[in-house]
């Protein structure tokens, strides 16, 4: 329980099957149980699928489906990974809008594992610090972001991690972020160091 830091909040939890299941229904426990009011969104029209380990787990009902959604309706966005769910989302190009509307207007977003696959759309990741599950590091820094191995790095209103196992620091910080609302333009064009680079 998070005292209810997020009353009247409105998160978009954005996603479709093949989700890594605990990096959707954990973050979605968690937004709840500090206030948000979150909505499950998809191109999927009743319910998505998750991964659970090695094989398929449990559905969730979405609540609106995409083409339906308007993001000005959100206050941040939480983009869970596994690896057929974001691959999916990115060549969708519904979800890569929803999801830009975001990022202009300066909204927290919070991706973990794969999910920031569908970031690089945007264009979004260049200049930007983050982290992501270790296979994406090369597509990141091409796009040109700085890569780093943290548990979770909190980029002006990006919160990234790297897998389940950073749920906890995940949570913890997609929480504290989404109470501060939106980040300013400069805030997020400010110069930054060593894009394009790793840190290990």
């Amino acid at each position: 329980m998070q005292n209810q830091k997020l009353n009247n909040c409105r998160v978009a939890i954005l996603s479709t099957d093949g989700f890594e299941q605990s990096e959707l229904l954990v973050p979605l426990k968690a937004l709840r149980d500090a206030g948000a009011q979150v909505k499950v969104v998809s191109p999927a029209s009743d319910t998505i699928r998750g991964w659970n380990d090695k094989d398929w787990g449990d559905a969730v009902k979405v609540d609106v489906q995409l083409d339906r959604a308007q993001a000005d309706e959100f206050d941040a966005l939480v983009l869970p990974g596994g690896v057929m769910n974001p691959d999916s989302l990115r060549s969708n190009t519904a979800a890569v809008s929803f999801v830009q509307s975001f990022v202009s207007s300066g909204k927290p977003i919070a991706a973990i594992c794969h999910g920031p696959q569908t970031l690089i759309e945007t264009g979004m990741v260049r200049g930007r610090k983050l982290t992501s599950y270790q296979s994406l590091r090369t597509d990141l820094i091409n796009a040109g972001a700085q890569w780093v191995d943290e548990a979770v790095v909190s980029d002006m209103g990006l919160i990234t991690s790297r897998k389940p196992a950073d749920l906890p620091q995940f949570c913890a910080k997609m929480i504290e972020e989404f109470a501060e609302g939106r980040h300013p333009e400069e805030g997020r064009t400010r110069s930054r160091p060593a894009a394009g680079t790793a840190q290990l």
